[in-house]
């Protein structure tokens, strides 16, 4: 187990604890614990091996010990004993924002709630009425929580899911027998929410291929078994596919697979309108296949320029002479968000700029929270002075890298930054963001934006909705009005590569670029690991039809700056 799984478990005895009525400091021993560990530097392994789980702040010997089995034989005992005592559809309930253990347990113990189903039923009967603390306003809350988590169910972020996908591809292709392989599907697209995995291969044994999927250390359930096709069930809970075929066909299948289901309806109606057909086996004239070695030659014989996956979506990609030189990793030159210590990042000003030279970046625009945002250790007017002079001691002994003085300044509710003017003109960059009352009205919350994006000081708007994928949906927003208030003053929009945001979504990316806007791609990392969170921020780029010239990020320091100067 890796320290995640580990302090998954640690976070669900906490709640098994709560919800067994134990004593709540031994319950929060448990959560804190399971955040120290997710913090430590160390892998789990090595600090059981080594005997340094005292290390980790609140780890006593019976953690220590608990711990030591976990890592060990993959379960603990404990665990699984304060787990069935309750029904296993009980920790549904957990999905549902705001609805936490203490209430959860409230509406097992008085009214018998332990599923989804019983508490939608609970709500719609009125049986919360009596309880405590469950008003009119606490109902409509758990019901809006219900109809999110039934939207969301089955459904997994990116990144989840393309660390399954490439831990799978990887294995597979080490079998001697296969001659291609790729990840296809709405991966491959990069769509931000993934329903499942799916792979497709070329070999000249398949039989061979299909038994190394099904057997993989990684499967949970095999679902399908067959010559062709495989479906299993991972441990994670995501269902994963594997298409083998043979490699002249492995252009067309790619391309098939890749999807979207709105883009290959327009290619085989291209095809038809070319006296054509196309499908998963091949590009046909009459009965002839028309050869194509790869993606690139299919595109090539119905007259297309070559259409990366992420543009899949039927949004377009066909009517167009030319495809634009989508953005790429390398073009970035530096990072604009990021957190340290000052605020709520894990490491310092100087490890997350070393560690963002080490990644071949020439400078970073970090954004740690203001001072609104207490809860996150917002920086006061004289912590912002402190991290100032540390900024320029640390720009004084780097070479070849700059560190621009940035801040997350919270929109307040009334639209106004953090901070009074004589603060906010010492920042280089300014990253507005919304992070408090997200219940407005769209009418309310567009005002409230438009006028943040007015501020003379803002740079970059963050996280334009404020959604946390598969938990939270964004508010509402006129686009229009902000895209154009952004344009009139010269203000960037950021994408927040964060797996959890990946917000600007990308179907309002391609309008706001074509009314030219800028963007700019925010790791939002509040560590050094989530640095790299940029390439899910290039795939959402990508998805919206950017170039480097409409990204910031792109831009040169001496450039950035000339930009900035512009507002």
């Amino acid at each position: 187990m890796n320290k995640k799984d580990v302090a998954k478990v640690l976070e669900e005895i906490a709640i098994l604890l709560e919800l067994s009525g134990e004593n709540p400091f031994k319950s929060r021993s448990y959560e804190n614990v399971a955040r120290a560990l997710d913090q430590h530097e160390d892998d789990i392994e090595t600090l059981v091996k080594e005997k340094r789980l005292r290390e980790i702040k609140g780890v006593g010997d019976a953690l220590e010990q608990k711990i030591e089995e976990l890592v060990t034989t993959g379960k603990l005992e404990y665990h699984q004993e304060l787990r069935a005592k309750f029904p296993d559809t009980l920790f549904e309930l957990f999905g549902i924002p705001g609805l936490g253990a203490k209430r959860i347990k409230q509406l097992y113990e008085e009214l018998g709630v332990e599923s989804l189903v019983q508490l939608e039923e609970a709500c719609a009967d009125d049986k919360m009425k009596d309880l405590k603390g469950f008003g009119e306003k606490m109902r409509q809350k758990i019901l809006d929580g219900i109809a999110l988590v039934k939207k969301h169910q089955g459904l997994y972020l990116f990144n989840r899911a393309w660390d399954e996908a490439v831990t799978l591809r990887d294995y597979l292709a080490e079998d001697k027998s296969v001659i291609r392989i790729e990840i296809a599907g709405s991966l491959r697209r990069k769509k931000e929410i993934i329903k499942d995995i799916d792979i497709l291969a070329s070999s000249k044994h398949p039989e061979k291929l299909m038994k190394r999927f099904v057997e993989a250390e990684n499967v949970e359930r095999v679902t399908g078994h067959g010559d062709t096709k495989s479906s299993v069930i991972l441990k994670s809970g995501i269902a994963a596919d594997l298409r083998v075929v043979s490699d002249e066909e492995f252009p067309y299948a790619l391309h098939h697979f890749t999807g979207s289901k709105e883009h290959n309806v327009a290619m085989r109606q291209r095809a038809k309108d070319m006296d054509l057909k196309m499908n998963e086996y091949g590009l046909f004239r009459g009965e002839k296949n028309v050869k194509c070695k790869d993606e690139a030659a299919i595109f090539k014989e119905l007259k297309l320029p070559y259409i990366p996956p992420e543009l899949r979506e039927d949004m377009g990609e066909l009517e167009v002479e030319t495809i634009p030189k989508l953005i790429e990793q390398n073009d970035l030159l530096g990072l604009i968000h990021c957190h340290s210590t000052y605020s709520d990042g894990h490491d310092t000003i100087q490890h997350m700029a070393e560690a963002a030279k080490e990644r071949g970046f020439k400078y970073m625009v970090l954004a740690d929270h203001s001072q609104s945002a207490a809860y996150a250790g917002g920086l006061t007017p004289d912590r912002v002075r402190e991290q100032h002079e540390e900024i320029d001691a640390l720009n004084k002994k780097m070479k070849g890298f700059r560190i621009f003085k940035g801040i997350e300044s919270d929109i307040r509710s009334d639209g106004s930054l953090d901070y009074d003017e004589d603060v906010l003109k010492t920042f280089e960059f300014i990253v507005a963001s919304v992070h408090s009352k997200l219940d407005m009205t769209e009418a309310e919350a567009t005002k409230r934006v438009v006028k943040a994006v007015e501020n003379p000081y803002t740079s970059i708007l963050g996280h334009p909705t404020g959604r946390l994928l598969l938990s939270r949906d964004g508010y509402s927003l006129d686009y229009e009005k902000v895209f154009d208030a952004c344009l009139a003053n010269n203000v960037a929009i950021e994408i927040n590569a964060n797996p959890h945001r990946l917000d600007l979504d990308w179907r309002y990316i391609k309008r706001a670029k074509e009314k030219g806007l800028l963007f700019s791609i925010g790791p939002d990392a509040h560590r050094v690991e989530g640095i790299d969170d940029v390439a899910y921020g290039v795939g959402i780029a990508r998805k919206g039809w950017l170039e480097p010239e409409n990204l910031i990020n792109c831009m040169p320091e001496d450039k950035l700056l000339k930009w900035r100067s512009h507002r």
